[in-house]
Parts: structure tokens; C-alpha cells; sequence
């Protein structure tokens, strides 16, 4: 059964939709990335499968018990709000107790889970201490602690290095390796797309569904991107060069 099941749908703040008859479904286990550019509706269809918007029309299911967690942008975050990084993480957890006060339970818990990321002995830095990718590390603790099935993740290389890009590549597929699906969007083709096992190019509508072979090929981005790219391939994965540079040259 799947975890969440789009059918459909379309969606929009008030103008144009942003999302037009979106079908899209999230199998367990599974490691999917949303590609377009801005304005495509990547982010729109990550609110959609976590539920903080409903659609105009169309249905979404999600499987009974299904916990979901969402990690968004870096550049949304305020990075000087006066908090370490144990207590931030601590922040999301899930309790229906009165007391704002964490339990012993739930520190350990958050150790845990600090440890598992590599990150234990950041745990009382300030959050704005902490590089790009321990940053993100952080965030992705906040999602775990609540022990989802589907971690959702809006452009979570968008304004890093090529080190930090790895680093986060790694750790999730490491994370997917153990069971955790993962639905994250990007923009970026070669550092990121390429290397995921299933992808969907997004323009308001599902243009292309598939493998990075599948989907990187120039009809599709040039139904995406609104313009011509080629597309080589090297060393077995996609790479996308612009057109008019490859003529040049």
C-alpha cells in the first residue's frame, strides 16, 4: 500500500494553479526527487503530501498511520533565534503532555538521534555556529525525532558546496538504505537529479516519471526549463549542458 496517493489534483493560492491534475504516489521505501525550475509547483506538491493545504480538486490519501516530517528550505530559517542545537531538535518532538519541559526520555531520544547523524558533540552549539552541512543535519534530526515513515525535504543543497552536497547526498541514502522514504525537490540537475534512483520533472503538470536515464533527456527539460539542453552521458549517469554552449564549442 502506498504511504501517500495523489490523484488529480490541482491547486492554487488565488491566480493561476500552481498544480494542474497532479497524479503522484509515494510507495514505501521509496527515494524520489521533484525537478523543475522556480515557479514549477515543487514546493506546492511537498505541502500537498504533507497536508498543510487541500486541493481544489482532486483526492489525496494518505495510509492510516503514515507520520510524516518535513524539512524545509535553509534560507527560511532564522539563524540568529537564541537556541542550541539539542534544543531546536527537541522543539519538534511529538507530545501530547502540558509540560513544556523535555523528559529524560526524550533528551536521550534526541541524543540518539544526534549521534546517529554524527552530530552528538554539537548538541549545545548555537544553531548559527554550525556550517551548511550540519545545518542540514540538524534539520534532518528534527524530522527523525518524531519517527516518520515519508521525510519530506524542500531543496535541501540550494546554496551549498560541493562537499556539503555529498555529505547530504549520503546521508540520505543512507537513511532511505534503513527504510526511510524520502520525496525532496531540486532545481539542480547534475549535482543533485542525477543522482537519485527515481525522479519526476514537474511543470504544474507530471511531464516525465522515472529513472534519472528516463527523465534528464532534452524533450522533457525543454518542456520543464523552457529551453533547449543537451544531455550527455558520463560515467553512466545524465549530464546536462547547455545547447548553445555545446554549439560554441
Amino acid at each position: 500500500m502506498s504511504l501517500v496517493d495523489v490523484r488529480g489534483v490541482t491547486f492554487g493560492y488565488g491566480g493561476a494553479p500552481a498544480l494542474r491534475d497532479v497524479t503522484f504516489t509515494v510507495q514505501p521505501g521509496q527515494f524520489t526527487g521533484i525537478v523543475g525550475p522556480s515557479g514549477s509547483g515543487k514546493t506546492s506538491l511537498l505541502k500537498v503530501l504533507l497536508g498543510t493545504v487541500k486541493p481544489q480538486h482532486g483526492t489525496v490519501t494518505r495510509s492510516s498511520g503514515t507520520a510524516v516530517s518535513y524539512v524545509p528550505q535553509l534560507e527560511t530559517v532564522n539563524w540568529n533565534f537564541p537556541v542550541t542545537v539539542a534544543e531546536c531538535v527537541l522543539m519538534s518532538r511529538a507530545t501530547k503532555r502540558l509540560s513544556p519541559f523535555a523528559t529524560r526520555e526524550e533528551k536521550a531520544d534526541v541524543g540518539q538521534v544526534l549521534e546517529r547523524l554524527g552530530i552528538a558533540e554539537l548538541g549545545r552549539r548555537h544553531i548559527r555556529e554550525l556550517s551548511g552541512g550540519q545545518q542540514q543535519r540538524m534539520f534532518i534530526a528534527r524530522a527523525l525525532v518524531r519517527r516518520p515513515q515519508l521525510l519530506l525535504m524542500d531543496e535541501p543543497t540550494s546554496g551549498v558546496d560541493v562537499a556539503t552536497r555529498h555529505e547530504v547526498l549520503h546521508l540520505l541514502g543512507d537513511l532511505n538504505e534503513d527504510g526511510l522514504a524520502i520525496v525532496l525537490t531540486t532545481h539542480d540537475l547534475n549535482g543533485m537529479a542525477s543522482h537519485l534512483p527515481h525522479l519526476v520533472a514537474l511543470q504544474q503538470r507530471v511531464i516525465a516519471a522515472g529513472t534519472p536515464r528516463e527523465v534528464i533527456v532534452p524533450d522533457v527539460l525543454e518542456r520543464v526549463f523552457g529551453a533547449r539542453m543537451e544531455v550527455l552521458m558520463h560515467l553512466g549517469m545524465p549530464v546536462v549542458v547547455d545547447a548553445g554552449a555545446l554549439g560554441a564549442a
